[in-house]
């Protein structure tokens, strides 16, 4: 009767712990693919200097929420300038999620396949944190900049 009672009660919580033991463990081991991004064959575009141009609205899971708006590399955040230079020089970058893998899950960006895009932090002065600015780069070399945690992208001249 006691033996019954106990495996009634104890083994579906002791399941239970196992299963989240398990899931923990599992995501635990799911590390973003680590390989670089060649930056050295990359073509990048160069053009003068221009300000913050806004030629099309953009809303939130559009596929085109980047055509018509850019922004110079020179206009960028003195943070955005320093996260483009340490992207061309293969780092070392500051937060160990940077050079990880950008999903594009909401479809800002065009759309690629997995690991098309890797993702940067840009850190901003008085930040205590990785904060919302990101640069990400596409595997061609395009860049793009985001002050909104992914949810509008400029396209970064250079």
């Amino acid at each position: 009767m006691i033996l019954s009672t106990l495996r009634n009660r104890f083994v579906p919580i002791a399941l239970g712990l196992l299963l989240v033991a398990l899931l923990i463990g599992w995501f635990a081991g799911q590390r973003p693919d680590r390989s670089p991004v060649a930056t050295s064959s990359t073509t990048l575009i160069v053009t003068p200097r221009a300000t913050l141009t806004d030629t099309s609205p953009t809303t939130r899971g559009s596929r085109s929420a980047t055509s018509g708006k850019t922004v110079s590399s020179d206009d960028l955040p003195s943070g955005g300038r320093r996260t483009l230079y340490l992207i061309d020089q293969g780092g070392p970058y500051p937060y160990r999620q940077d050079d990880s893998i950008y999903q594009n899950r909401n479809r800002a960006l065009p759309a690629q396949p997995r690991g098309y895009y890797r993702e940067y932090t840009v850190k901003m002065p008085g930040g205590s944190d990785r904060g919302a600015h990101r640069i990400v780069l596409g595997r061609d070399g395009t860049a793009y900049y985001t002050a909104d945690h992914y949810d509008t992208f400029r396209r970064v001249l250079r």
